[in-house]
Parts: C-alpha cells; structure tokens; sequence
C-alpha cells in the first residue's frame, strides 16, 4: 500500500485558467478518502494529476514519499475506475477483469486466479462469460472495479463512478465500495459533486471550490464543525438554513436577533463560540440545521427563549420525519458556491425573509397553513463572520 502527499500543488491551463491552487494535502496508507465539490472546482483535475493524465504546474506530488511529477502514468501502479466503466464490448467479464494483467505479460494460471478471486469479492462468479451488453449498470461497474483491484494497485482511483447509476442502485453501489475497499485496504482516493456519498462513505472528506481545499476532516467532524460558510451550506441535506443574525447582550446573558425574533444562546452555545462576545452589536451569519428546529408540541420542555411562531408554507411527509417549510423574517444569507446558483435563480430568491426547511418529528400534526410554534436548538447553532465567511469558534 502507500500513501499520497500533494505539496504545494497547483495546475494552470495554457489559457491562464487556475484549476488548483496551492493544495497540500495527505492521503495516508489503506484510507478512504473522498474528494467533493460543485461541478468546476478542480476535484477531478487532482485526481488526474495523481494518475499522471495531468502535469503538474508547481508543487510537488509524493507516491510512497518519492517525487512522482515527471513520472509516467504507466509507472506510478495506478489504477483507476471511470465515469463510463470503459470496458471492451467484445471481451467477456473475465477477459476485461484480467485485461491488464495480460498486458502485463502475468502468467494464465496467476490471470485465472486473480479474476477468479475478484470474482468471486465482487459477486461476479456466475457471470463471469458474459459479455458487457448483457450486464446491468450496477454489474458493469463491479466489473470495472474487479479490473482495477486485480492488479492490487497501490493507489486506487475512483472518479464520478456512480454517477450513471439509478437512486436505488447508487445507495447498494456505496455500501459495495466501501466493503470492498476495507476488504483490500487499497489507498483510495474518490471523487464525486454528491455529499450524501462523500458522508456515507469516506474515512475523511476533503471539501474542495474553485480549486482551493476548504476542510479536511472526518464525515461527521465536517458536518458538527464546518471550518467555513460554503462548507457549512455545501455538507447536509437539506442544506443548513443561514441567515443574518445580532448578537446583543452581556456577560451571562447572550441573545441574538434573526429578523423580529430574538433567541436567548444558552451557556453550551457561548461555550462552543467564545469569540461570539466579539461580535456584540454587529451583524453575523447563524446557521441552524434542518434537526435544530422542532413542533414545540413535540418538545414541551424547550426553554420557552427559544421558540418562535411561524406558518407553515409545506409539508413533506417522508414516513420516517416530516420536513416542514416556513419563513423567518431575517435576510437569508446565500453561498452561491455551495448551492451552484445562476443569474436568472438569485433573480428569483428572497431578500427579506429566509426559507426555513426543519426535520420535524414523524408524529407531528403541523400542516400547511398552521400557525404554529417551533422549537430551536440554539445549543446546536452555527456563527460564521459575516465579512470572511469563517466560523466564529473559541
């Protein structure tokens, strides 16, 4: 196995264009580690530097602690799985699998062995004299992946591979890689634009835009503790609710006004955001997810500091929550980065108020047109600078 540095890493196109800028980043020996952001953002330019299909503009790029930019890709022990499976019509499963290792001039009974075992990993025993026009999407892709570990790879390359696959079979494809990576504890490096697969499916994720690195953390680490306003709104689904926010307030009493409410920030709050005391009297930018507000008739016991009353626009009945929809009179605050925006949708977006989506409970009777009270979670908020974007922590 082995371990890839990026030091000080940066790519310009001819035209001037800067798809990665100064990256310094460590995928560490058997990790799983997930590279994700909007459509653009240079995660798919990193991973084709680290396959060698990209030169390197300036910094330096480590494959088991020896410099590898001028090497080529042939001889880095590379392989990759792509959007497309790219695999050859002609040829069964079986001879796609071991395709590499016949290049590679392997012996046929090491060949038969190797695809056997893969195979066999990757449920494909029964189908392994078939052609790819007789598979499904989802075996397609397991072939793909077989002719990728076959070679037991130093570092395995994962770009986009489920995006050309169904809701459903998606979710079985995460769980399939990810217990087929621990299986072989290949180092793996994989990229996608879908949170919900970086979350589900990473060691750690490293949060990239415009082709700077925003965080790197572990999956639930990113989520509790975004670094940043566009990581904030890019990880979670729905996406975290921001808005403008006062904070008011003195020693041992801490408020803050969203619009014509005012919410009391209870000692956990000021706990995990020391540095908000500095920012009495200014604006800031609060996020609050979606499971930080609740039908206060689920939630009785909330301090009654931290309600507020609202109307409910709609109601998504999911079976296992009800996502409910309702407006809060605070300007809302936007990353056009995390959420893709174009000209023509900020055209269209509210200025004065902020569209709340919140989880509520299953058994909640709140409907659309309620008037109704909701608790908020202000334990659980977020505080961003509103100038630079960066969290308000301790």
């Amino acid at each position: 196995m082995a371990h890839v540095v990026f030091e000080g890493v940066e790519k310009t196109y001819p035209n001037g264009f800067q798809a990665v800028t100064d990256l310094n980043l460590e995928i560490a020996e058997s990790e799983f580690l997930v590279m994700v952001g909007p459509s653009g953002c240079g995660k798919s330019t990193t991973l084709r530097m680290i396959a060698g299909l990209e030169d390197i503009s300036a910094g330096k790029l480590y494959i088991d602690d020896a410099v590898v930019n001028d090497t080529p890709p042939k001889d880095r022990d590379i392989a990759m799985v792509f959007q497309n499976y790219a695999l050859y019509p002609h040829m069964t499963v079986a001879e796609n699998i071991g395709f590499a290792l016949k290049l590679a001039k392997t012996p046929k009974a090491e060949i038969r062995e190797r695809v056997d075992s893969a195979g066999k990993m990757l449920e494909l025993t029964e189908i392994l004299d078939r052609k790819p026009a007789q598979l499904s999407g989802g075996q397609r892709q397991r072939v793909a992946m077989g002719r990728a570990i076959v070679r037991h790879p130093k570092v395995f390359l994962l770009d986009e591979p489920l995006s050309n696959l169904d809701a459903k079979l998606r979710v079985q494809m995460r769980a399939q890689i990810t217990a087929l990576q621990r299986e072989v504890a290949v180092t793996t490096f994989y990229v996608t634009h879908d949170q919900v697969e970086a979350m589900t499916m990473a060691d750690r994720v490293a949060v990239i835009n415009r082709g700077l690195l925003q965080q790197v953390d572990a999956p639930q680490k990113l989520f509790d503790e975004p670094d940043n306003l566009f990581v904030a709104a890019f990880i979670g689904s729905p996406s975290m609710n921001l808005m403008e926010g006062i904070i008011n307030g003195a020693a041992g009493s801490y408020t803050v006004t969203l619009g014509s409410n005012t919410l009391a920030l209870p000692d956990e709050a000021m706990a995990k955001h020391a540095r908000i005391v500095d920012y009495v009297g200014k604006p800031v930018t609060v996020g609050l997810r979606p499971k930080e507000f609740e039908d206060a008739a689920m939630n009785t016991e909330h301090p009654a500091d931290q309600r507020i009353n609202v109307t409910v626009h709609n109601v998504e009945a999911l079976g296992f929550e009800r996502i409910a929809y309702f407006d809060l009179d605070a300007e809302p605050v936007f990353s056009e980065d995390a959420l893709d925006l174009d000209e023509d949708t900020e055209d269209i977006l509210p200025t004065d108020v902020t569209r709340i989506s919140a989880r509520f409970n299953a058994a909640s009777k709140v409907d659309v047109g309620d008037a109704s009270e909701v608790t908020v979670n202000m334990a659980a908020a977020h505080f961003f600078d509103a100038e630079t974007g960066l969290a308000i922590r301790s």
